[in-house]
């Protein structure tokens, strides 16, 4: 049976990832693009590993994170305002709505202790890293500072 050639077929298919596949080993190394992914920095001192996403316009008590087997999962929602009507809008680019980004770490941590805190609409993980983590699993409450 011949094969249909597609020359633009790889080029989807960051776009169509199934939600099952974002805990699997080989994550890191495929390119997610979604929209209502949040933007992350990543980084990493000798003691912990910090995760920093800007949360502007959201608020903290509507943000849930947790993690567990090394996957840090972000999610919440921006509320649309009610009180512009749509056609009153001549620009809208501030995105509304649920979010949800999922994170493999690239490190081991120890994720009973991971702690979070919104400070001036950015929110900062930090989980101390180990080489020899044992997944429990944990909900991490954000401090407002």
């Amino acid at each position: 049976m011949p094969i249909q050639w597609r020359p633009f077929k790889d080029l989807d298919r960051p776009f169509n990832l199934p939600d099952m596949f974002e805990k699997d080993e080989w994550m890191p190394f495929v390119p997610t693009f979604r929209s209502e992914e949040l933007n992350v920095d990543i980084y990493q001192d000798k003691d912990n590993l910090y995760i920093e996403t800007p949360l502007t316009g959201v608020k903290p008590e509507e943000v849930e994170i947790s993690i567990e087997d090394n996957v840090l999962i972000i999610e919440g929602k921006s509320e649309e305002k009610k009180e512009i009507k749509e056609k009153d809008y001549l620009r809208k680019e501030i995105r509304r709505g649920n979010f949800k980004r999922v994170i493999k770490l690239p490190v081991e941590v120890v994720e009973d202790k991971a702690e979070a805190e919104s400070v001036s609409c950015i929110l900062k993980i930090t989980i101390p890293k180990t080489s020899k983590a044992v997944s429990k699993g944990k909900k991490i409450p954000i401090k407002i500072k």
